[in-house]
């Protein structure tokens, strides 16, 4: 691949600069919602449960409760609907996957936060 094939390629598949986040942190996912011909934003605010996947497949998954009910959205790293991620809080917890969390409510349910 010569260098303009590369410079191009690149550019088409532009890899966006997201935060370093991981299991346990609390995050803003700023999605493209598109409805019949209109575009807008909705945030999804919620814990991340778990990171996997590596490359072009790589997922991370959010969970939040709404009106009591636990809501969990997977997003996929490199989405081009995926407009923006934002870290709210860097959680303390000791293991990648958290799917103990869909066990609890209240405040069993909250992650500790690490202080800097």
């Amino acid at each position: 691949m010569n260098a303009a094939t590369q410079f191009i390629h690149e550019q088409l598949t532009a890899k966006k600069q997201h935060p370093k986040f991981k299991a346990g942190d609390n995050v803003t996912v700023n999605y493209k919602i598109v409805e019949g011909g209109k575009e807008r934003v909705q945030g999804f605010r919620g814990d991340v449960v778990k990171i996997q996947g590596t490359g072009a497949t790589a997922t991370f998954t959010v969970r939040k409760i709404s009106d009591g009910i636990g809501v969990e959205r997977a997003f996929p790293f490199f989405s081009p609907n995926v407009d923006s991620i934002i870290l709210n809080k860097v959680g303390k917890v000791r293991r990648s996957k958290l799917y103990y969390l869909r066990n609890r409510s209240g405040k069993s349910a909250r992650i500790k936060e690490k202080r800097m």
